[in-house]
């Protein structure tokens, strides 16, 4: 008897390396939520607790050198990712969007996926104690229909939910078609971070 495990569903966690830049990033971060007004009012109008630059900003690498710093060293990490998973490219995959996170006290971001791009992921800025973790769904639960329950101690690879643990400074990336979610914050201050897609 044989059991193969098949449709393996990748995930990276990797380190940005460069606290001095992570530092700078906070700084930029704080700035942006500070004054940008388009930002501030599309995160009030769609419920985002605290502030991003999803729907505001779509030139941060361009605005700010610490962004285009960030990317060089994102292009790094995607371009081992996008290696991993064995895709058939023809060339390098391209950073095509990035925006800020400041998610505030008991902020959450609920399930959803990132279309029109090949990899998506985050760079962990700040992260206070009880900030959440990034919740990933199996994305053949819709299929499963009558399938029972999994054991509580089933090895991660069978369980339907993953929790993965930001921390300053850490790159996850998975594939956009993955759904996704940011759990409540618990933490007593807000959490940053920088969002991405590549295609």
């Amino acid at each position: 008897m044989a059991v193969r495990n098949l449709f393996v569903t990748p995930f990276y966690e990797g380190d940005l390396g460069d606290q001095d830049l992570l530092q700078i990033l906070e700084e930029s971060i704080r700035d942006l939520a500070a004054e940008d007004r388009a930002g501030q009012r599309w995160s009030k109008e769609h419920g985002y607790r605290g502030y991003t630059s999803y729907a505001s900003l779509n030139d941060l690498p361009q605005r700010d050198p610490a962004f285009d710093d960030l990317r060089r060293l994102l292009d790094k990490h995607v371009t081992k990712f996008a290696k991993a998973c064995h895709f058939d490219l023809g060339k390098k995959p391209k950073l095509d969007s990035l925006w800020v996170n400041l998610m505030k006290p008991s902020g959450t971001h609920s399930g959803h996926i990132h279309p029109h791009s090949i990899i998506s992921g985050t760079l962990y800025v700040n992260v206070p104690k009880g900030s959440g973790a990034l919740k990933l769904e199996d994305p053949r639960l819709p299929q499963m229909m009558a399938a029972p329950l999994r054991q509580s101690d089933a090895p991660e690879q069978f369980q339907p939910f993953i929790y993965a643990e930001p921390a300053p400074g850490k790159i996850f990336l998975w594939e956009s078609w993955l759904r996704h979610e940011v759990l409540p914050s618990a933490a007593k201050a807000d959490r940053l971070s920088i969002s991405f897609n590549y295609r």
